[in-house]
């Protein structure tokens, strides 16, 4: 078709018939409106008789077959993938490039070089998948099976390794797997019938004015050319990047040595491919040429199309931040919760009732805390007794390590709040040998405490009515006598007041260390003055301990 085009031009410009050009260009736009659109795009950059070269900038029009994910853009750039998971995407020169000649006895593959301008946009800054790769393949037919994510839609799990896959590959890849033995998330390497590179380096370029190497970042969205050379009798493949717009560096990034000859046999495809996994990423070719024994014809920088604006996405590491700001907000506001929760319970575990009438009392007050710890939180093993009104228990004050006994009185006690309002009034002012003191009390939720003086020997009753229990002596029972007569006659006369007990019997006789008598418990004590007759409106005290008469009444 070129020969015939340009053997007509030729008698078109000999003749200078400006009709029958014009005829003749208007018959050759009907012939290509008259084509099959299809996924093979008419050819219009291959130049030469044989197909020795060809040159893409851009690839609107372009010779080639794409399959999976690609597709040409109304700009003519080339894109692998779209912003999908889990794709894979093609786009390979449409029919086979002979590789070897009738020429070549030696069995070598030819020297071929190539170049391309590419571009990766991920919707996050700092991570992308999976890469895109330039190869060289015996058969189409291996794509069909190709895996996209790690196997870069070249290979599978089933093939890879396999020296019948025949390909030859250069990958760009941005994913880091460790099955694979990738050395970064941002390397170039040379694969052979494998995506276990045979060489690989991190993405960047010698700076030929510095001489030094400088990064570059593949998922940048920066568009980047690479060289690709083939040295057929030294065996050598050599990869060079830069910048768009830097000239080629003199220093390449790969240099190694791969034998193409048991990959490639008379002719090969060659294309690109490229896939994605989990993140969404764009993969773009912008230009593309290729020449067998000559360096690939230069690309036109200026002709080349414009990449497409990313949209901005949050970066994973901010995604990772604000995930983890979040779950530690959530972490503190939980704990914060529980902290509550806890402290609540805490304070409704040891919480206690206060009264304006108490405040003559402050000094004598225990907390709740501070008992509760003292009784072993009022255990069973501290119990020293159950009386009418309540339960004594003994305790160890622990900041005076003090015995101490005490009284703890139930919802449901017949003494009530009156009662321990009477005996803290009263016994709490009371000085006397033989009347247990009163240390202080507590009040919380309707429990009523008193705190005494832990009696060692207990109350009177036990030795009284304990059958094979200890027995008291005549002078033993003297002294308790007497010394329950002493207090009586305190409470009577010498006070400031007149306190009638109104409830002296055994059990409310408590015996110290030394087996003296001392009064106690004054829940039913009432306060007179010395001046003031007595006024009972209904009896009080315990059966048994009465008057006669008075139980009678």
């Amino acid at each position: 078709m070129a020969k015939d085009k340009e053997t007509g031009e030729r008698s078109l410009c000999a003749a200078g018939d400006t009709r029958t050009m014009l005829l003749l260009l208007v018959a050759q736009l009907l012939l290509l409106l008259l084509v099959p659109a299809g996924r093979c795009l008419a050819a219009t950059g291959l130049s030469g008789d044989d197909g020795q070269q060809f040159v893409y900038n851009g690839f609107t029009g372009a010779n080639l077959t794409l399959d999976g994910a690609s597709t040409v853009m109304p700009n003519g750039l080339l894109m692998l993938t779209d912003y999908t998971r889990k794709v894979k995407g093609h786009a390979v020169h449409p029919f086979p490039l002979p590789f070897r000649t009738a020429s070549n006895d030696t069995g070598t593959v030819r020297p071929f070089s190539t170049t391309f301008v590419f571009a990766i946009s991920s919707q996050y800054d700092d991570v992308s998948s999976d890469g895109i790769a330039f190869f060289l393949a015996a058969s189409r037919e291996v794509f069909s099976t190709a895996s996209p994510g790690q196997f870069l839609g070249l290979l599978n799990e089933g093939n890879i390794g396999n020296r019948s896959a025949r390909i030859f590959a250069v990958e760009l890849d941005t994913f880091k797997d460790y099955e694979l033995r990738d050395i970064n998330d941002n390397h170039v390497g040379v694969d052979v019938d494998s995506l276990v590179s045979i060489d690989s380096a991190n993405a960047g370029y010698y700076d030929d004015g510095i001489g030094m190497f400088q990064n570059l970042s593949l998922i940048s969205g920066n568009p980047m050319q690479v060289w690709v050379d083939y040295d057929g009798r030294a065996t050598e493949i050599t990869v060079t990047m830069a910048p768009l717009g830097v000239a080629r560096p003199k220093r390449p990034l790969l240099r190694t040595t791969v034998d193409l000859s048991g990959v490639v046999q008379n002719t090969a495809y060659v294309g690109f491919s490229s896939a994605t996994s989990f993140f969404y990423t764009r993969h773009f070719v912008l230009g593309w040429s290729f020449a067998f024994d000559a360096p690939a014809p230069a690309l036109n920088i200026s002709m080349l199309p414009a990449l497409p604006s990313t949209p901005t996405y949050t970066t994973l590491q901010s995604i990772v931040l604000s995930m983890m700001i979040v779950l530690v907000l959530a972490l503190v506001a939980l704990v914060s919760i529980l902290i509550y929760i806890c402290v609540r319970r805490q304070r409704l575990k040891y919480s206690e009732v206060r009264e304006d009438w108490e405040a003559p009392f402050g000094s004598k007050r225990f907390s709740y805390k501070d008992l509760f710890h003292a009784t072993k939180g009022f255990s069973d093993k501290n119990l020293l007794g159950r009386g009418g009104f309540g339960s004594v228990y003994k305790g160890v004050l622990r900041k005076t390590d003090m015995e101490v006994a005490v009284k703890r009185m139930s919802h449901d006690s017949r003494q009530g709040v009156r009662e321990f309002i009477a005996e803290v009034a009263s016994i709490g002012r009371l000085r006397h040998r033989n009347i247990t003191q009163l240390l202080g009390y507590c009040r919380r939720k309707g429990e009523l405490l008193l705190v005494y003086d832990y009696m060692k020997n207990g109350s009177l009753d036990k030795y009284l009515h304990t059958r094979n229990g200890p027995t008291l002596c005549w002078s033993q029972r003297y002294t308790i006598i007497k010394g329950v007569a002493s207090s009586l006659l305190y409470l009577h006369e010498d006070w400031e007041q007149v306190v009638i007990h109104r409830d002296v019997k055994a059990s409310n006789v408590l015996l110290d260390g030394k087996m003296n008598g001392r009064l106690g418990d004054f829940g039913l004590a009432r306060i007179y003055d010395h001046e003031t007759a007595a006024e009972t409106t209904h009896v009080a005290g315990t059966m048994g301990y009465l008057a006669p008469e008075l139980s009678r009444v």
